[in-house]
């Protein structure tokens, strides 16, 4: 009886054909990961995506904490390099995407910046990502080859948040990547500059070693870099490594 028990407890477990997979990603991937997360879900049936975003170093820190999760991706290969050196990948990490920073302002951009140098004039509000941050780090390599110096009135902990200050007119100006500002449509303007072309961010996914479904994982990054998921990347204002 025992053993016809422990049988019939075994068939009340989750479906072997049903899987969750953890995606820890960038805050600036919020949107494309979205949809390469519904489009994985579609080909393989009874698999969940969950997404966690935020700013790169609050999730390597989080891995390292302990925070489960199947895969990783950066905004920079230097948070991912914590997360090689941490021991926490299966196998290297892949680079799928790059990314630069431009500057997003109110619609019709109110104070008439015209260049990154004009993000110091008397009376304009700047946001930046903080250093740590992959957009923050890029930030600084700007104000080295410019020799321009910020002063913002806030440093956020992911790009988002920056682009968030700016729409909601908390700052008249932010450093975000191109990415955010195409996302964000009619609710910015967007100024390019030359001097962004020195602080291009490289984008590398990888599987983690404490995933507890490597090949679905697996699956995830190749969907990642395959012809359609760098499709979806392109169409989001991304550019091939």
């Amino acid at each position: 009886m025992l053993v016809g028990l422990l049988v019939l407890a075994g068939c009340t477990t989750t479906p072997e054909n049903s899987r969750h997979l953890t995606v820890f990603a960038a805050a600036s991937l919020k949107s494309v990961f979205t949809e390469l997360g519904k489009r994985f879900e579609d080909a393989n049936p009874g698999t969940t995506v969950e997404f966690s975003f935020a700013g790169s170093s609050d999730l390597v820190t989080q891995l390292t904490q302990g925070a489960p999760a199947d895969v990783f991706a950066s905004a920079d290969t230097t948070n991912m390099s914590r997360a090689v050196d941490a021991g926490l990948l299966h196998g290297d990490p892949v680079d799928f995407a790059t990314n630069t920073l431009t500057i997003v302002t109110a619609p019709g951009n109110p104070k008439g910046i015209r260049s990154f140098a004009d993000l110091v004039t008397p009376g304009v509000s700047v946001v930046v990502c903080a250093p740590q941050v992959p957009c923050g780090a890029a930030t600084e390599k700007v104000e080295k080859a410019t020799g321009v110096t910020l002063h913002p009135v806030s440093e956020e902990s992911a790009v988002t948040d920056v682009l968030g200050k700016v729409t909601s007119g908390q700052a008249d100006a932010g450093l975000v990547y191109v990415t955010d500002a195409k996302g964000a449509g009619a609710a910015v303007a967007a100024v390019a500059f030359g001097e962004s072309a020195d602080a291009v961010n490289t984008y590398p996914i990888a599987t983690l070693k404490d995933s507890g479904d490597i090949e679905t994982a697996q699956r995830f990054v190749d969907l990642v870099v395959s012809p359609e998921g760098q499709e979806v990347l392109s169409e989001a204002g991304f550019v091939a490594p």
